[in-house]
């Protein structure tokens, strides 16, 4: 079904946030702008030469002091010159493509870093179809825009300022008639930038709407066939596919009027100049190499005025995809400032209330405290918190109020930072592979491990599958790759668990999911992980709480009883009721 106006969105950076994040671009490669800028000029300038050395050879030939050695030694200095700014404008060109390859380097590290510190809470409400769009088909117009708009335009941009410069000091009358089409040009730009920005957003948010219904019904398409939803799946993906076409056509429509009147524009000035020369020339007050050498400027304006024509849709529609890359940023969690190393291993829970949805807490005043190196087994009814407590433990997402601790330290300031890893890892029923050699899916937990140790830790979690590998540790996994089955997923989870070092193990029934054999395994892989670490075991089954040091109960959002297993049996209290319920007694 498509998504209700409410339903959140990330959100979109502002005209100026986006402008200070372009600016910064450049403040982060000043070297690479400062040579743009110079070679640029530099071949401006040797393009400037051309038409005034030209313009000179027919006054001169004109007024009959011009031999014909002269003129060949001018001629020759015309090619000179043109050959100067050939060479330049590749330098300058290529110069300009290395600093868009690096600033968008910079801009994909940013979105993936900015997606990953998203509270996990607001990714699950906005669903995917938005954030991929951002991450994929925005990155991709900006990347558009930094390899071959931006250097166009910037190298445009300078030649052109250099021909009205030339034409002015030329002539004043002819740099009057050479401008005489910005006016044009200003008034159908400002109308078009003043409504483009929100047609393109309206553009991109509309194919975000599409792209979120096409990965919903394809993850729920088992549940779609078996309510029969077909029908209603079609009907909003078809309204979701009319809001792009619209937004599409709107777009359109201001192309269709921007490039025609700039057309117009870029003309006008060529027709004056001649125009108005040569009534000048046949008036005796401008000589006739300066009418000539005034066209070819307005001859040479026409490319760079071209190009930023071309380009400037792009860069407007560049502009929309960068505010909503920026946009995503706006709600990470950041800490304020650098984030103190913890004092020591002691988790501290102070507080915490959490909901996902205004008015409906699912965890209400938590209090509770974990020790270094406790076994402590969280249970309760399904619904009654567990899961939640524990993603929060993990710094997946934040509380709305109250303070989760390690060591004295925020968790969530923690996990911002990047610091979580090596302390605290959540371990739930999914297990990623992710696309790339087998090495690579271990060293993301450990990028200085070596061969040796990554075979050891799977040897650890008996996956003995990976020796018959065809290539080893270079075997490609995931899409296009060696598909694993769940349990050897599982086994390569818990390796990179084991060569991340993490002192705290919050386990989330990781074993319910699979079949009894493999599940025997995989849980003797997880007792080699858990050895010598703190863990805090979401249990649903009670065989797990018996054999802990403590058990907290979870009723409704609440810790209500804590204490040992046999503590906890002989107060007589809800957990005695799940342990008897457990064993089959009345």
């Amino acid at each position: 079904m498509s998504r209700s106006d409410e339903t959140p969105r990330l959100p979109i950076a502002d005209g100026r946030t986006a402008r200070r994040a372009a600016f910064q671009l450049l403040k982060d490669d000043p070297r690479a702008v400062f040579g743009m800028l110079l070679l640029t000029s530099l071949a401006a300038l040797a393009g400037a030469a051309g038409p005034w050395l030209l313009g000179r050879i027919i006054t001169r030939f004109e007024a009959g002091d011009l031999s014909v050695s002269q003129v060949d030694g001018l001629a020759a200095a015309v090619l000179g010159f043109a050959a100067a700014q050939l060479v330049l404008t590749r330098y300058a060109r290529g110069l300009s493509h290395r600093f868009g390859e690096r600033a968008l380097a910079r801009l994909r590290e940013e979105v993936v870093d900015r997606a990953l510190a998203l509270p996990g809470r607001l990714a699950d409400e906005v669903g995917t179809g938005d954030l991929v769009t951002r991450s994929t088909l925005d990155v991709a117009t900006v990347s558009a825009t930094l390899r071959n708009a931006a250097p166009d335009i910037f190298i445009a941009g300078v030649q052109v300022v250099f021909i009205f410069a030339a034409v002015f000091v030329l002539d004043p009358l002819l740099g009057l008639c050479s401008m005489v089409g910005l006016p044009l040009v200003w008034v159908v730009s400002r109308w078009y930038l003043a409504r483009s920005r929100d047609a393109y957003l309206a553009e991109g948010a509309a194919a975000g709407e599409v792209s979120e219904i096409l990965n919903s019904t394809a993850h729920g398409a088992r549940t779609v066939e078996a309510y029969g939803l077909q029908t209603l799946q079609n009907r909003s993906l078809d309204q979701a596919v009319d809001t792009t076409y619209r937004a599409s056509t709107r777009t359109l429509a201001l192309r269709t009027v921007l490039f025609p009147v700039t057309e117009f524009a870029h003309a006008l000035p060529m027709a004056l100049v001649l125009l108005v020369g040569g009534l000048a020339y046949l008036d005796g007050s401008i000589a006739l190499g300066t009418v000539v050498a005034g066209s070819l400027y307005m001859w040479q304006l026409v490319d760079p005025l071209n190009q930023m024509l071309i380009w400037v849709e792009q860069l407007q529609r560049s502009g929309a995809s960068f505010a909503r890359i920026k946009g995503v940023g706006l709600v990470s969690h950041t800490p304020d400032a650098p984030v103190p190393p913890p004092a020591d291993d002691l988790i501290e829970v102070q507080g915490v209330r959490y909901s996902y949805l205004p008015g409906h807490e699912v965890l209400t005043d938590v209090e509770l405290q974990v020790r270094p190196g406790e076994r402590l087994a969280v249970v309760g009814r399904s619904g009654a918190g567990k899961s939640t407590l524990g993603k929060l433990l993990s710094g997946v997402d934040t509380p709305d109020t109250g303070s989760i601790l390690v060591g004295g330290v925020p968790v969530a300031d923690l996990a911002a930072a990047g610091e979580l890893g090596n302390r605290i890892v959540l371990i739930t029923q999914q297990h990623h592979v992710f696309m790339g050699t087998l090495r690579d899916n271990m060293m993301m937990a450990a990028p200085e491990a070596d061969d040796e140790a990554i075979l050891a830790a799977l040897a650890l979690m008996e996956a003995d599958w990976a020796a018959e590998l065809p290539e080893g540790l270079d075997t490609m996994l995931g899409s296009g790759g060696v598909d694993l089955k769940a349990a050897q997923a599982q086994q390569l989870t818990l390796a990179r668990v084991h060569l991340a070092d993490p002192h705290t193990l919050i386990l989330d029934e990781a074993t319910s999911l699979l079949d009894p054999t493999t599940a025997r395994q995989a849980e003797r892989a997880v007792a080699a992980v858990r050895s010598d670490r703190t863990v805090i075991a979401i249990a649903h089954r009670l065989q797990t709480a018996h054999d802990a040091d403590r058990v907290a109960v979870m009723e409704s959002g609440r810790i209500v009883e804590l204490g040992t297993h046999e503590e906890l049996v002989g107060a007589g209290g809800a957990y005695a009721a799940l342990w008897r319920s457990w064993n089959g007694e009345s």
